[in-house]
Parts: C-alpha cells; sequence; structure tokens
C-alpha cells in the first residue's frame, strides 16, 4: 500500500464493516432491485447491483435484520460512483438519512 493511500484510508471518520448481505433498493421510479452490501460505514455503504445507476441518483435501501433484537436498517443514499464488475456494477453510496 503507498503511504498516500494509507494515509487517505487512516482518514476516515468512521470504521467500513465488510459484509456480504442482500439488500434491496428502490429506484426513484418505485422499482425494486435486489443487491449485495459488500460494506458500510457510517456514511456510505458500497453496493453490488445487476444495472448501472448515475452519479447524483437517490436510491432507498433497506437491509433486511438478521436478528430479532435489531430492526431493518432503511435508508436514502446518493450514487457518488457507479463502476463495470463483473456481470453488474459496483455502487458507491453516501448516506444521505437514515430512516431506521
Amino acid at each position: 500500500m503507498s503511504e498516500t493511500m494509507k494515509d487517505y484510508s487512516e482518514k476516515r471518520d468512521f470504521h467500513r464493516m465488510t459484509m456480504n448481505s442482500e439488500i434491496e433498493l428502490t429506484d426513484s421510479n418505485g422499482v425494486a432491485i435486489p443487491g449485495i452490501c459488500r460494506d458500510l460505514s457510517g456514511t456510505g455503504m458500497q453496493l453490488y447491483v445487476e444495472r448501472a445507476f448515475a452519479e447524483g441518483d437517490e436510491i432507498h435501501t433497506l437491509l433486511p435484520s438478521t436478528s430479532e433484537q435489531f430492526p431493518p436498517f432503511e435508508t436514502v443514499c446518493r450514487v457518488l460512483r457507479c463502476v463495470p464488475d463483473g456481470d453488474g456494477f459496483l455502487l458507491g453510496m453516501e448516506i444521505v438519512k437514515v430512516k431506521r
């Protein structure tokens, strides 16, 4: 890892938690799209989806609960980047609002 990369990663305000959880996205037209949440932090998430989104698109997400003790995690996110990855796309998402 280069010194520049190391410096940048250490400046993150929130720890990034690696996941591989199913997540449901809803686009601005109300269409539900399945995806995989690859990682999650206090300010954003990285998602794998089968279709491209534009930078700036607002998407609602629902991460189902894995336990009775925790409610589902619902957010409104903004697409920061969308890059091809295998048969789909990796989305860099900024969490704009946590619904619950």
